[in-house]
């Protein structure tokens, strides 16, 4: 995976320094794709949406015939680079990497530039894996129930990261405290990568994150991994146990995360490049480094989708709402 992301990485810049050259050379009539596409990342690098972006990208590059250039846009809980894309011209040029959060945000937020499910076209669903719990080294707790007693005992003195209000993190942590019956603090961050700093730095204490873009950090012993939120055991990790089964029964929460594009994109547009992203996102290699970081590749149609995403934004819409979570 890092040989592929650093070969995208090291050709983005030239590749975004003449963009728009090849757009402006680029002829309207020609076969699609016929100049880059970009592909908006609406959170900051090094986390799970730029990693996927950066893995896949090298291979969609070579089957489509052009460059993936990778815009990260790192702010408002998505929100920034969904705009970007929902408002973009409908031609296949401009992607959104999607994740979970973009569904939240359906229900949660009471004002949007967009519309989270009529301004995009679904393309694919691409992998699915639950959320890591990871405390600093410092918390005396190897367990998640040992985590819950120790947060009973220090009432508002520990911290949880987020990417933003409103994020899937900060909507996991608020139903991991109003379930454990704990009160921390909220920190928001603009991304999952600024949420990993803050913990190795001890600024925030406990966070609910993707697994494997944290990988590196809790195999070195710098995060302790105590516990994931998926239904059952992990073919990867199978010595890292669920927080269910661990302390807090009934806690299960995912992430996904997808490709869409402007919504009224012609459907042979995105039905090539579901094609595409389908076809790179099963190649055996890039299946075992899911499944070996902890996650599943569940490629569907862009019917089953947005179906997905329909489902999920009522969802966490009756959880936020439980929880009185309501983001302007």
């Amino acid at each position: 995976m890092t040989t592929r992301a650093h070969r995208l990485a090291g050709g983005a810049a030239c590749v975004v320094g003449l963009w728009g050259t090849c757009v402006a050379a680029a002829s309207p009539q020609g076969n699609y794709p016929s100049h880059p596409i970009r592909v908006i990342v609406p959170f900051s690098p090094g986390g799970g949406s730029d990693v996927l972006a950066r893995l896949l990208g090298p291979q969609l590059s070579d089957r489509l015939g052009q460059p993936l250039v990778v815009d990260n846009r790192p702010a408002g809980s998505g929100i920034v680079g969904g705009d970007i894309v929902a408002k973009s011209v409908p031609d296949g040029y401009t992607l959104l990497l999607v994740q979970s959060a973009h569904a939240v945000n359906a229900q949660l937020f009471t004002k949007l530039p967009y519309d989270p499910i009529k301004d995009f076209a679904p393309i694919t669903l691409v992998i699915s894996s639950p959320s890591g719990m990871f405390l600093h080294p410092e918390v005396p707790a190897r367990t998640v129930k040992e985590f819950i007693a120790h947060a009973k005992a220090n009432p508002g003195k520990l911290n949880f990261g987020s990417s933003g209000p409103g994020s899937l993190p900060h909507l996991n942590g608020e139903l991991f405290m109003s379930m454990a019956g704990v009160q921390m603090t909220h920190v928001p961050y603009k991304g999952a990568a600024q949420i990993v700093t803050a913990i190795l730095g001890n600024e925030v204490q406990f966070m609910l994150a993707n697994i494997f873009s944290t990988k590196a950090h809790w195999q070195a012993g710098r995060l302790r991994f105590i516990a994931h939120a998926g239904s059952k055991r992990l073919e990867s990790i199978p010595d890292v146990p669920t927080i269910g089964e661990s302390g807090l029964p009934g806690y299960e929460v995912r992430a996904w995360w997808g490709y869409m594009a402007p919504g009224k994109t012609p459907r042979p547009i995105v039905d090539r490049l579901h094609k595409e992203i389908t076809a790179v996102a099963n190649l055996p290699d890039v299946r075992q480094t899911f499944i070996s970081q902890g996650s599943e590749v569940v490629v569907n149609t862009p019917d089953e989708f947005a179906k997905i995403i329909q489902a999920d934004a009522e969802k966490w819409g009756a959880i936020g709402k439980r929880l009185g979570v309501k983001l302007d």
